[in-house]
């Protein structure tokens, strides 16, 4: 793969520039034209291409600092990229920091705490948890990055409601400023700093390591019912009464999905519309079910892979593409969801529909996201009633919280520098 040299400008990126900054880097250096430029710059979704001035493969915090030192001296901005999953500004012209190299994960089964490095991904965690009956508050697909997830706050559609927001539950941030310094900011430490960046997001610097709580999950019980589209009104309104009288340990969302006639589609969804309704409980089988029983009575599925599953199995319940893919998605909250709702879904997304997005979704809120934590972050939008929300858009969506913006705070940092969640 190979992208064309960014438009020269007042602060275009120099040979000379480049060999300087390669001195002072333990990872890789690449400008446009180089080996592997490429290969360093591509995204997991494909959407937006990434054509920076500089590509600094990072393989250490000290490399991070270099990096973001040499921006600065120069009046470039700073993007970073871990996966790259999430639909982000195009890295144009900037020093790009990749931290795919830096992926190093532990796990303390003692304190059920983990740390993880600026590239892990949560598969990573959740390996690493799993054999000791530990879970981490990750997201739909396991093969989002820890840190970008996280720090935009973290929305588990598994966990979620049963132990709140991933940033409620950071322990430590260690991140390089814009200044370049490297810092640690916990409850009791760069307090604001701490609050700012879990959910916050962008913009106060870039993280190269995280801390955060695990919780006991020995069992997993969940999966997925496909509906036939031509079920999507019945799905819905079954759905719009059933969600509100879940208890918090059972968690429900349901999407409807355009997907292509390819192979790595189940046959009986390849190319038609079907009604995805995802399930988790933390609990027994028996009870389980029976909460299950109102959706399940709505009509035969096309597939149903609900069961006991052990926390590694988890990626199944949503199943999200294993592969890249362009994307664009956006969100939106409702505070409330009556049946005039189901029925307007119905009529701009169902059967009868000439929808062009691949996936409307509503994933339920509610529960432990509605309570505030014991250290406060700077996700907001937590309210106390059970409703889902909805969330829309072309292509696969990823799922972003609304968060707060600081304000009467003030952080080092120059308006170019471009923070962590730029690209997750």
């Amino acid at each position: 793969m190979s992208f064309p040299p960014p438009v020269d400008g007042d602060n275009a990126v120099t040979g000379a520039d480049a060999r300087s900054l390669r001195a002072g880097i333990d990872g890789v250096v690449l400008v446009p034209g180089d080996d592997g430029y490429g290969d360093e710059c591509a995204a997991y979704n494909l959407a937006i291409p990434r054509r920076p001035a500089v590509a600094v493969g990072a393989t250490s915090p000290g490399d991070v600092s270099a990096a973001v030192r040499f921006g600065a001296a120069r009046g470039v901005a700073v993007g970073v990229m871990a996966t790259g999953h999430a639909t982000s500004v195009p890295a144009d012209g900037a020093v790009l920091v990749t931290t795919k190299r830096m992926n190093a994960v532990s796990v303390d089964p003692v304190t059920r705490v983990a740390r993880a490095d600026a590239g892990a991904r949560w598969q990573q965690v959740i390996e690493a948890a799993a054999p000791h009956g530990l879970a981490p508050l990750n997201g739909s697909s396991p093969l989002v990055g820890v840190v970008g997830y996280t720090v935009g706050g973290g929305l588990s559609p598994i966990l979620g409601r049963s132990y709140g927001w991933a940033a409620d539950h950071v322990r430590a941030v260690e991140m390089v400023t814009a200044d370049g310094g490297l810092t640690r900011a916990t409850a009791d430490r760069e307090a604001d700093l701490f609050w700012a960046v879990r959910g916050g997001k962008d913009n106060f610097g870039i993280v190269t390591a995280i801390e955060f709580d695990l919780f006991e999950v020995p069992r997993l019980y969940g999966g997925a019912l496909y509906f036939p589209g031509e079920l999507t009104a019945d799905v819905l309104h079954a759905y719009q009464e059933w969600a509100p009288t879940l208890p918090e340990e059972m968690t429900g969302s349901v999407a409807l999905m355009r997907l292509p006639p390819l192979d790595i589609v189940p046959e009986p969804l390849r190319g038609r519309l079907a009604v995805h309704v995802r399930v988790a409980y933390l609990g027994a089988a028996g009870e389980a079910e029976r909460l299950l029983a109102p959706i399940r009575r709505v009509g035969p599925t096309l597939i149903d892979t609900v069961g006991d599953l052990s926390y590694e199995q988890v990626g199944t319940v949503h199943n999200d593409p294993p592969v890249p893919l362009p994307v664009q998605e956006g969100s939106l909250r409702l505070t409330e969801f009556p049946a005039a709702a189901a029925t307007a879904i119905t009529g701009a997304a169902g059967p009868e529909a000439s929808c062009p997005i691949t996936m409307v979704e509503l994933r339920q809120l509610g529960g432990a996201l509605a309570r505030d934590p014991e250290v406060p972050s700077a996700v907001s939008g937590r309210t106390d009633g059970r409703v889902p929300a909805f969330l829309r858009r072309g292509g696969r969506t990823r799922r972003r919280p609304i968060h707060a913006r600081p304000h009467g705070r003030r952080f080092p940092q120059p308006a170019r520098l471009g923070g962590q969640g730029r690209n997750a």
